[in-house]
């Protein structure tokens, strides 16, 4: 029989993985007065609430009256279920409902959470919260018409959101690349083999069932974007963090046409 505790006893785990060392080695006194805490862990405590909580309300949307997966189950069971595959899709890889029975809404739900992943440094993969954090920040900052990118009475970096844009960039170019890659070597539907591509790339460990009927050359490439997404990113973060320079000269500035 399946045990309905087990989402309840790996979930805490996922989660603080997925917040990330960073915050949590945050001094005790650090703790008591939240405006001491640094932007980043601001922004990565806010973002991966926002994320969890609205992956489980989607979630219940989605399926809730799916008879594969919540649609069966008891009021409190659906709760647990739903949010346990909110954090799950960031964090852990495990799953307590059938990916492979879904509906594609949840699916698409899922391309999204498993992309971002959890924080920056942490045991999750993806682009990082703090990465789409920063890049929310400076698309309000656009809209609103100015020129700094701030948030809790702090202004973000220029070089911090240039990383974020070259991370978002990147890991976007390998999704697309690795999901053209195998589409022309299958014939499995593009949404499961988007998925399977995401997956991967977020080392995620969930799947739509498809992996094992993949060719080798497809379940290669998904080797390769788990080994990039899971190492490729926080090298490329890091090195982007340290290869910063400043020229000696700088080129007179234009405005190309945008949009």
């Amino acid at each position: 029989a399946p045990d309905a505790l087990g989402p309840l006893r790996v979930w805490p785990t996922s989660t603080l993985g997925g917040i990330v060392f960073p915050v949590l080695s945050h001094r005790r006194k650090d703790w008591r007065i939240p405006r001491h805490w640094s932007l980043h862990t601001k922004l990565t405590l806010l973002g991966t609430l926002a994320l969890l909580l609205g992956g489980f309300a989607t979630l219940l949307l989605f399926e809730w009256a799916n008879p594969k997966t919540l649609g069966p189950m008891a009021f409190g069971d659906k709760l647990l279920s739903a949010a346990f595959a909110s954090v799950s899709a960031r964090t852990a890889g495990f799953n307590s409902i059938d990916i492979g029975v879904l509906t594609h809404e949840s699916w698409g739900l899922h391309y999204f959470l498993m992309f971002i992943g959890g924080g920056s440094a942490g045991t999750a993969g993806g682009v990082k919260v703090g990465t789409v954090a920063i890049l929310a920040l400076l698309v309000i900052a656009e809209i609103r018409g100015r020129s700094d990118s701030e948030a809790f009475g702090r202004r973000v970096g220029p070089s911090a959101q240039r990383q974020a844009i070259t991370v978002l960039f990147l890991g976007s170019a390998m999704i697309v690349l690795g999901t053209i890659v195998i589409l022309r070597e299958t014939d499995f539907p593009t949404d499961q083999v988007i998925f399977e591509v995401i997956s991967a790339f977020g080392t995620v460990g969930l799947s739509t069932g498809i992996t094992a009927s993949l060719p080798e050359s497809s379940q290669l490439m998904l080797i390769l974007l788990m080994y990039v997404g899971r190492v490729g990113t926080v090298t490329l973060a890091t090195s982007l963090a340290l290869g910063e320079r400043r020229m000696p000269y700088r080129y007179p500035e234009e405005h190309p046409i945008v949009g």
